[in-house]
């Protein structure tokens, strides 16, 4: 259990090299990396954390908003406080991302790899994306944890229960769709966030220093074109590269692509080689978890 500012932060650890921390997305946990954390293990000491509220980790502290600019300060102290870890190559997802660039607008951060990130509108959280997370959050609590299980059990219940946020939601393992699912219901702190997420976007980014590179899954419904992909607040030299056939959390939809994207942000957007992630060796895991 690892300890930031009075807050208890969950992660997984595996890997060696320089530092890469992995940030998940509003109602989601550090297990959602799962499918590159191996292939990023091979050449980077891959650090994947729960957010503040989120999986197992506490909510943030009284005086701490639990919102990207929020979230930015507790990890970077986490990081250097527990871990002795200056500054690492940072890749979220959806909110994650946003935390990514709020980091690095701290200075904390090696390189930025924001896929499909949060923040990017020009006033606030569209209606549509606060809808459709109070839907799936509602859904989950309604299911329980039986009838999350029997839902996610076969490709179509999978497809009709988590369609919203992936490419290709069939392609989850039935378990892990069931954790996903069990996960955002059991979340303490997801209502709190979304709320106080809800008023604020990015902005402030112009002057960040560090490689940024931005990526959007083609299929991505939850935050759409032109509602929540304004440029203007990244800075100039941020790359911008698609992801064909993947949704919002796009690490199921194609996970070699995802983990090369990830490489190259961390390589100054030089083309990285891969092998399968099934031909790579499996790195030692080291588990840090809550309680």
């Amino acid at each position: 259990m690892s300890s930031a500012r009075s807050v208890n932060l969950n992660y997984e650890r595996r890997g060696s090299g320089e530092p890469l921390l992995l940030i998940h997305g509003t109602g989601s946990h550090w297990q959602a990396w799962e499918p590159v954390l191996n292939t990023l293990a091979v050449h980077h000491d891959v650090i994947a954390v729960d957010l503040p509220g989120h999986g197992g980790s506490e909510p943030t502290p009284s005086g701490t908003p639990p919102t990207a600019k929020g979230f930015a300060p507790l990890i970077s102290a986490f990081l250097r406080e527990e871990l002795g870890i200056e500054s690492a190559h940072v890749a979220g997802n959806s909110m994650g991302g946003w935390t990514a660039l709020e980091m690095a607008k701290l200075g904390h951060t090696r390189s930025v790899t924001a896929l499909c990130p949060a923040g990017l509108w020009r006033t606030r959280t569209p209606r549509y994306c606060i809808a459709s997370f109070r839907f799936s959050y509602a859904l989950s609590r309604l299911l329980g944890r039986r009838g999350t299980r029997l839902a996610t059990s076969t490709a179509a219940g999978r497809t009709i229960v988590m369609g919203q946020y992936y490419g290709r939601p069939w392609k989850i393992p039935a378990g892990e769709a069931a954790e996903a699912v069990r996960n955002l219901a059991e979340s303490p702190g997801f209502l709190a966030h979304l709320e106080a997420a809800a008023p604020e976007r990015f902005s402030g980014g112009q002057e960040i220093e560090a490689p940024v590179t931005v990526a959007w899954g083609t299929r991505d419904i939850m935050l759409l074109p032109w509602q929540s992909r304004h440029r203007e607040e990244l800075p100039p030299h941020a790359r911008f590269v698609s992801l064909p056939g993947c949704g919002h959390v796009p690490m199921h939809d194609d996970p070699d692509l995802v983990a090369r994207i990830i490489l190259e942000g961390g390589n100054n957007g030089r083309s990285t080689i891969l092998a399968s992630s099934s031909s790579l060796p499996r790195p030692d895991a080291r588990t840090r978890p809550n309680g």
